[in-house]
């Protein structure tokens, strides 16, 4: 994964933004221009890595000048933390999605066969090459930069906790599993059912997802053993009352 240092590219020529009278870019032009921006940055930061990518590359590659980029993001760091907002928002989309389904969908639907949808969605995610390289340069920038590590849990792990454990209150809701802090079982379910692919995946093995899956529904069911117990214990109980989350 990387550009060739001796590729050579033709750099299109500078684009020209429109104005407005007073002389700044227009509403649609800035955002345009920020997109621009910012996809250039990521496809820079995949390629290269965070050290070997330059304000000067990404100003060059995006048309810009470089104050321009200065001034919407202060520096790489900042340049790079807008990038990783953005790109854990697409990762988690699906997860969102997969979630929601699962609330919409029918009571009678097995519990493990719905969990066992998220779990897929969260594999694809979170072993994907992108979220892969992005966890590395996490990784590898958190000890200089702790903000970045800081947006890296706060904006990814904690939102895909969040998610998660509102599908638990949903089942708990149902009488379909009894646990005691539904955010302590989502941070468990996400790291039994994905966060050993994930780990593998970022220190350079990446997993045959059949393999994945495997491991993945195991990981349900004994997730399930302590979150529902021994199968006539649910026909017995009567419907558990929603419990609220304790606030973090």
């Amino acid at each position: 994964m990387g550009l060739a240092a001796s590729r050579t590219r033709t750099v299109a020529p500078r684009r020209e933004t429109s104005k407005s009278r007073g002389g700044r870019p227009t509403k649609s032009a800035a955002i345009e221009r920020d997109q621009r921006l910012i996809e250039v940055a990521t496809r820079l930061f995949l390629d290269r890595g965070f050290d070997a990518t330059s304000l000067d590359a990404v100003a060059e590659a995006a048309r810009v000048s470089k104050p321009t980029v200065y001034a919407r993001y202060g520096d790489k760091r900042g340049l790079f933390a807008a990038v990783l907002r953005r790109e854990i928002a697409r990762w988690l989309a699906p997860l969102s999605a997969a979630a929601e389904t699962q609330l919409d969908s029918a009571s009678d639907i097995p519990v493990e066969q719905r969990l066992v949808e998220i779990g897929r969605e969260m594999l694809s995610f979170t072993c994907g090459p992108d979220a892969v390289a992005f966890s590395r340069m996490m990784t590898s920038q958190a000890i200089n930069f702790p903000d970045v590590a800081k947006l890296g849990k706060e904006e990814g792990w904690l939102k895909a906790v969040a998610t998660t454990a509102r599908f638990f209150d949903h089942l708990m809701a149902q009488g379909a599993i009894e646990v005691e802090d539904t955010t302590i079982a989502a941070e468990v379910f996400l790291d039994v059912v994905v966060g050993h692919h994930h780990r593998l995946a970022t220190f350079g093995t990446p997993p045959e997802m059949k393999t994945a899956e495997k491991r993945m529904r195991a990981a349900i069911k004994l997730f399930l053993a302590g979150a529902i117990g021994p199968a006539d214990r649910l026909q017995s109980a009567p419907k558990a009352a929603q419990r609220r989350r304790p606030s973090r």
